[in-house]
C-alpha cells in the first residue's frame, strides 16, 4: 500500500471527529446572523467593507497608521491612531472610495500607534462591556457592537433610543472605560 494512501486512511477517522465541531460553528453562526438587525447580505457587506478598507490601507500606508475600521450597516467607524491630519483624511478617502460605504465617523486620533499594552487593555475593555450587556439582559447584546481605542469605547448598531441608552450606561460605567461615543442608527 503506498505511504500516501496509508496517511489518507489513518487521517479519515480524525477528519470525521472535526465534522460535528464544523456544523456546531456553521449553526452558531446561523443562529447569530437569524437574530442580527441587519440582512444577511448587508453582513456579507459589512464584512467586505472592512477587508477590502483594511487591506487597501495597509496597502497604501503600511505602519504609518494604526486604525480599526468597523462597518455595521455600511456605516464605517474608524478609529485608531495617525501621526498626522494628512494621513488622517488619507485614511478616511481610502475607506470612501470601498464600495457600498454609506457613511464614515473618523475617530482617529493625531498620535503615534498605540502600544501592545493599551491595545491589549481595550481589548479587556470591550470584552467587560460585553460581558455586563449579557448580564444585564435588558436587551439583545448582539444588537450593538462595540469597539474600544485608548479606553474610548464606540457603540454601534441598528437599536431603538431605550436600547441605546442602556448600552451608553452600561458602558459608562465599566470601569477603565474613559469615554462612550454613539454611532448608533436608530430603528425608532
Amino acid at each position: 500500500m503506498p505511504k500516501n494512501l496509508i496517511l489518507v486512511a489513518l487521517a479519515l477517522p480524525l477528519l470525521s471527529a472535526c465534522a460535528p465541531a464544523v456544523i456546531a460553528t456553521g449553526a452558531g453562526v446561523a443562529a447569530v446572523s437569524a437574530v442580527d438587525r441587519r440582512t444577511t447580505g448587508v453582513q456579507i457587506e459589512d464584512q467586505a467593507i472592512e477587508l477590502k478598507s483594511a487591506n487597501r490601507i495597509s496597502q497604501k500606508l503600511g505602519n504609518q497608521v494604526h486604525v480599526n475600521v468597523t462597518s455595521f450597516n455600511r456605516n464605517v467607524l474608524l478609529s485608531g491612531e495617525a501621526p498626522t491630519e494628512s494621513l488622517k483624511q488619507e485614511v478616511e478617502n481610502i475607506v470612501r472610495s470601498v464600495e457600498n460605504v454609506r457613511s464614515i465617523t473618523n475617530e482617529i486620533v493625531i498620535a503615534n500607534p498605540s502600544s501592545f499594552a493599551s491595545r491589549s487593555n481595550d481589548a479587556y475593555l470591550t470584552s467587560k462591556v460585553k460581558a455586563r450587556f449579557i448580564d444585564n439582559g435588558v436587551f439583545n447584546p448582539l444588537h450593538v457592537n462595540v469597539t474600544t481605542e485608548n479606553g474610548v469605547v464606540y457603540l454601534m448598531g441598528l437599536v431603538t433610543r431605550k436600547e441605546a441608552e442602556k448600552a451608553v450606561e452600561i458602558a459608562r460605567t465599566t470601569g477603565g472605560v474613559r469615554k462612550v461615543v454613539k454611532v448608533f442608527e436608530y430603528i425608532d
